[in-house]
């Protein structure tokens, strides 16, 4: 296995954070007697939006959370007759919910129609994958197909999406081949994510057994897979996720075997990526021994990628350099719990939320606008074993 690569140095000036003052009532008459102003003031209502958790063991539990503070409720208006949903994506319009199902010789995903409450009622059957140990989905951003990867078989699939939203029979399907240096997680193929570029030109399927990241084509009459062309990660790497800067020009990967993120730079015009630097993504005087990155996501303004670290129980922050493509990791903070399978930013980028998978419970977090600090809302939030979790 190759040595560790250095990580790149990065000063970073303090940001300041602005304390919120309460803001004070004044009047020009009289107030009102002392016992009416001792009344305690009603509650300012907050926004509340849908989120979901994806669960082992549990199904798919609804839950809402605070728009200004993170604080996540469960509603019960999830979906519990589905095996380990680990994995969530919503539609474009954002009122169909699409899951994994595990479980079986072949995994499945099925979709579900989102109420007006934020509660779950399944759109149609189970729809077979075609492989085993499905752990990834995503939708095309054209909203015609749902694209999943079978981790345990190592192949990808395309499914149709009919007009209800439901999903359709299989359109695409390509089986992965090959092996990678390490004897017990790459004795063979592992397709671990698929995920479409930003201008939805290219399919890409990560490949933690092969090390490799796939490129296809989907296309959008058929649902048909073609295959384009394939890059290869440092040897051992593991490549589990991946993550586009919004201008599409660099993807970032997240390597689970040795603890390092890779830049990769993307072309547009053929989806060919090229491998770039990769770094640690744990401080250079940690072990990284026994840790395992996850999940990788990035700010909407393509400043700051965040990435978890199983094993060390610790979402790193990196700042994007060089045009998009370098890393420079800044810190990490702790999860909130055990184990952060998967960690994702709310819809404004105001929120982080950490799925600690064996802790059991959502660690949740602040992010500040500026230096995209991570802090710490509040007590994490007690639940089932988590694989997902997807605000709305």
């Amino acid at each position: 296995m190759p040595s560790r690569p250095t990580r790149r140095a990065l000063l970073l000036g303090a940001a300041g954070i602005g304390a919120l003052g309460a803001a004070g009532i004044g009047s020009a008459h009289a107030g009102p007697a002392p016992a009416d102003r001792s009344r305690p003031l009603a509650p300012r209502a907050l926004a509340q939006r849908p989120l979901y958790l994806g669960t082992y063991g549990q199904g798919i539990l609804a839950c809402t959370y605070d728009t200004a503070t993170g604080a996540l409720a469960e509603t019960g208006g999830g979906f519990g007759d589905v095996t380990n949903p680990d994995f969530l994506a919503l539609s474009p319009a954002g009122d169909v919910l699409y899951s994994t199902v595990g479980g079986g010789a072949e995994g499945g995903v099925r979709a579900y129609a989102i109420g007006a409450d934020g509660a779950l009622s399944a759109l149609g059957g189970v729809q077979s994958t075609g492989g085993a140990g499905v752990t990834h989905l995503s939708v095309h951003p054209g909203g015609g197909h749902l694209l999943s990867a079978n981790y345990t078989s190592g192949s990808v699939a395309a499914h149709a999406i009919e007009a209800d939203g439901s999903v359709g029979e299989r359109t695409g399907f390509v089986q992965h081949s090959g092996s990678g240096p390490d004897p017990d997680r790459q004795e063979g193929p592992h397709a671990h994510q698929i995920v479409t570029d930003p201008a939805g030109g290219f399919v890409h399927a990560v490949d933690l057994g092969t090390d490799s990241v796939h490129t296809y084509t989907l296309d959008p009459g058929s649902g048909a897979l073609s295959p384009v062309s394939e890059v290869k990660s440092v040897p051992g790497a593991g490549p589990r996720h991946m993550v586009f800067h919004p201008q599409g020009t660099h993807a970032y990967v997240a390597n689970e075997l040795d603890s390092t993120v890779t830049a990769y730079a993307h072309d547009a015009a053929t989806g060919g990526l090229t491998r770039l630097e990769s770094l640690p993504t744990l401080p250079d005087d940690v072990d990284p021994g026994g840790n395992y990155p996850a999940e990788i996501t990035i700010s909407a303004d393509g400043r700051f990628v965040y990435l978890s670290n199983r094993g060390h129980n610790s979402v790193a922050r990196l700042a994007v350099a060089d045009g998009g493509a370098a890393l420079e990791l800044v810190d990490t903070v702790p999860c909130g719990g055990d184990w952060p399978r998967h960690i994702t930013l709310s819809p404004d980028g105001a929120l982080l939320y950490s799925a600690n998978e064996r802790g059991r419970t959502i660690g949740v977090f602040t992010v500040d606008a500026e230096s995209g600090a991570l802090t710490a809302a509040g007590e994490p939030f007690a639940t089932a074993s988590t694989g997902c979790v997807l605000p709305t």
